[in-house]
């Protein structure tokens, strides 16, 4: 298989089970500090530290349209994504969360195909179809219910998936913009971007709640979720989209709830059922038939050369 290939995929799976592991550390620390805050201190934190780096090493500097761009590709990203996200959790329930937001591998490969040019190919179509029936089956889906006589659980489900469709957006908007700038300055201009989108709305969430004292805990979990998760595995999902194409790379999205999953069976001393395992090889078929794609794709532009 192509390095590239290789690259991207241990880039993208590795961020999707930073995400997935995310989960454990942000549901205790969303106990402590209101949501959007938590958001924002985490982007400052992550925006602090690729700016630094880029700024030592003089890469910071791009023209000005670009960084209105970059900027904007964060605000859809880590503002309108992640913010309703939270939202439609809160609103909801976090099975209805999991399922909906599942959705957003499906619009990548959409938007791919709609603002790329990206073929839809069927071995395409197959590893999606599988890679989702994966995730399907792992969910407890017993648990979800749309909310259609309930108001507030509607308004929640319509936030899930303007959070999926939204960070679909995003990650073909960072495949198109990795054609002209390196990875570091995409992620570092979308997290400002980002962080400028939700601050006013944390200040607001700050106006009836006190943050607590900080603590080793604390203080460990900010630096988890600020540096390894919204640095780390924002920067990999990034590379991920600049080494293969969005549609493949949608997959690895996949390892997110898997990821969340097995820690979740861990941490409650729950034993790995048939359901998670068999959804687990589901998952891994549709990567490996994407990886596929992604590899016929590099064999046909070398027979051309």
């Amino acid at each position: 298989m192509h390095p590239q290939v290789v690259r991207g995929a241990l880039y993208g799976i590795t961020a999707a089970s930073l995400w997935g592991a995310m989960f454990v550390v942000s549901d205790a620390m969303m106990k402590l500090i209101p949501p959007l805050t938590l958001l924002s201190i985490r982007l400052g934190i992550a925006a602090l530290m690729f700016v630094g780096i880029l700024a030592a090493q003089g890469c910071l500097r791009v023209p000005r349209r670009a960084v209105v761009e970059l900027m904007a590709i964060g605000i859809v990203g880590f503002g309108l994504s992640v913010g309703t996200q939270f939202v439609g959790t809160a609103l909801s329930s976090a099975i209805n969360g999991a399922v909906i937001t599942s959705a957003s591998p499906a619009f990548i490969v959409l938007f791919a195909w709609l603002w790329l040019g990206e073929p839809l190919t069927r071995l395409k179509l197959i590893s999606g179809a599988v890679a989702t029936l994966g995730v399907l089956i792992i969910l407890d889906l017993s648990q979800f219910s749309f909310g259609v006589s309930d108001p507030q659980r509607l308004l929640g489900d319509l936030a899930l998936a303007f959070a999926a469709v939204s960070w679909a957006a995003y990650s073909v908007l960072v495949r198109r913009a990795s054609q002209r700038f390196s990875t570091a300055v995409i992620t570092a201009y979308a997290l400002i971007g980002g962080l400028l989108f939700c601050t006013p709305i944390a200040a607001l969430e700050l106006r009836d709640t006190a943050l607590p004292a900080p603590t080793i805990e604390i203080l460990g979990g900010i630096f988890f979720l600020s540096v390894i998760v919204m640095g780390g595995a924002n920067y990999l999902w990034n590379r991920a989209f600049a080494l293969v194409e969005a549609s493949v790379a949608s997959l690895f999205f996949f390892a997110q709830p898997l990821v969340g999953a097995l820690l979740s069976n861990v941490l409650l001393g729950q034993a790995i059922t048939p359901q998670l395992l068999l959804g687990a090889l589901l998952i891994v078929i549709g990567v490996l038939l994407a990886l596929r794609s992604e590899r016929q794709r590099h064999a046909a532009r070398a027979a051309e050369q």
